[in-house]
């Protein structure tokens, strides 16, 4: 009875194994039956799986094949008389590995989803304080502004920023006094 030839990636699950790794152990020649074939790509004997000192570990399929089996291979099995448990096993691990995959993925996507939503908001809320804030700034500049300039300033105006990091605009006056005018000349 020969074993069923297995593409690259069927090979790297059923041995556990990365699809790299079955493809150096191929590229160095320690799978000397590896042929390429145009639909399925590189396929592998399993006797030379075993030959090269790789543990197959899927799960055995059933014995006695079934309709269900016979149809999932298009009869391939019967045909060349290769054990449809084999490949039923190699198809079923492969079939779990990618709905793990799969899971993994749409969690990692909704974790992604929510880790950006509720960036979202936070910068949403920081807005809404700097907003307050600025609103808080601009009544205090009005206050300490005197009246001649304050027609001048817009209310909803922000304050640019200077060179010096002080927001630009009037300066500041002292209060007036008697030796108030004599320090500005």
């Amino acid at each position: 009875m020969t074993r069923p030839m297995l593409t690259q990636r069927e090979a790297a699950t059923a041995c556990g194994v990365s699809r790299t790794t079955i493809r150096r152990r191929r590229e160095a020649g320690d799978l000397p039956g590896a042929v390429q074939d145009g639909a399925r790509g590189w396929l592998m004997a399993v006797e030379d799986l075993l030959a090269a000192g790789f543990r197959l570990n899927a799960p055995a399929g059933p014995d006695v094949p079934t309709a269900d089996s016979a149809a999932g291979n298009g009869g391939h099995g019967q045909e060349h008389g290769h054990g449809q448990g084999e490949d039923v096993a190699v198809v079923r691990a492969e079939l779990g590995r990618v709905r793990q995959e799969h899971a993994l993925a749409v969690a990692a996507e909704r974790h992604g989803r929510e880790l950006a939503e509720a960036e979202a908001a936070h910068l949403r809320a920081q807005l809404g304080a700097r907003a307050e804030h600025i609103a808080d700034l601009q009544q205090a500049l009005r206050a300490l502004t005197p009246a001649s300039v304050r027609t001048e300033l817009p209310p909803s105006s922000v304050p640019g920023q200077a060179g010096s990091g002080r927001p630009a605009g009037p300066e500041p006056q002292e209060p007036e006094s008697a030796g108030g005018e004599q320090r500005r000349r």
